[in-house]
């Protein structure tokens, strides 16, 4: 499995390269670069410019692929070697997103058109946070990967809790955003994903402490 993750990245890693090669005829002169809340354009650019955004974000996720991959090597917790096929499918979740969102420029730039979909990349934002829910029950305590707070680095149990916990706010709010965002104006889904985001990192972290409370004052909780 690892073996074809491996083949699948550097596969994948192609996609926007070919892409932006099978559209580069079709390109404007100008093309929008940067967008403001509500996806309209206000910077343009050329087609090199394009070009070097291409090369620069799969080659970024390439990145951070081997560096989750391999995390766990330097990892001095002793659950280092358990983490390994989970961070490295975390890790292939973070190229399939950044290729999408690649392709989602070179779309946006060949079609065109002078309006970004923001409300689509917050989707897909969502999409990814619902899958790396997934796997955070799972995750075993490690320095690098997770809610990695003072109290879940201290005592595996509340790390154990805190991320089943975590696991299914992550992966609800995931999915509610991945579905909302789609159907609300750019300004909204922005304001919703913020907003969700900042409970799903908040509620976690109140969880992890008030344990900690409870197993300092009273031994650990069942």
């Amino acid at each position: 499995m690892n073996k074809l993750i491996n083949w699948l990245v550097f596969l994948v890693i192609l996609v926007p390269g070919i892409y932006l090669a099978l559209t580069w005829n079709q390109l404007p002169a100008k093309i929008p670069m940067h967008f403001d809340i509500n996806g309209n354009a206000d910077r343009f650019g050329n087609k090199q410019e394009l070009l070097t955004i291409v090369l620069i974000l799969p080659a970024f996720s390439l990145f951070i692929f081997f560096l989750l991959a391999n995390i766990y090597r330097i990892d001095p917790k002793k659950y280092a070697e358990e983490n390994r096929v989970r961070l490295k499918r975390i890790a292939f979740a973070v190229v399939i997103f950044m290729v999408a969102l690649t392709c989602l420029i070179i779309y946006s730039a060949s079609s065109g058109g002078s309006k970004f979909d923001v409300s689509l990349v917050l989707a897909a934002v969502g999409l990814f946070f619902a899958i790396i829910g997934n796997y955070l029950p799972n995750l075993k305590p490690n320095y690098f990967a997770g809610m990695r707070l003072p109290w879940t680095l201290e005592n595996p149990e509340n790390w154990r809790k805190t991320h089943a916990l975590a696991g299914k706010l992550w992966f609800g709010g995931g999915l509610f955003l991945a579905i909302t965002c789609l159907f609300l104006p750019a300004k909204a889904a922005m304001i919703l994903f913020f907003a969700v985001m900042i409970l799903l990192v908040f509620i976690p972290t109140v969880f992890s402490y008030r344990y900690y409370i409870q197993q300092k004052r009273s031994g650990p909780v069942q």
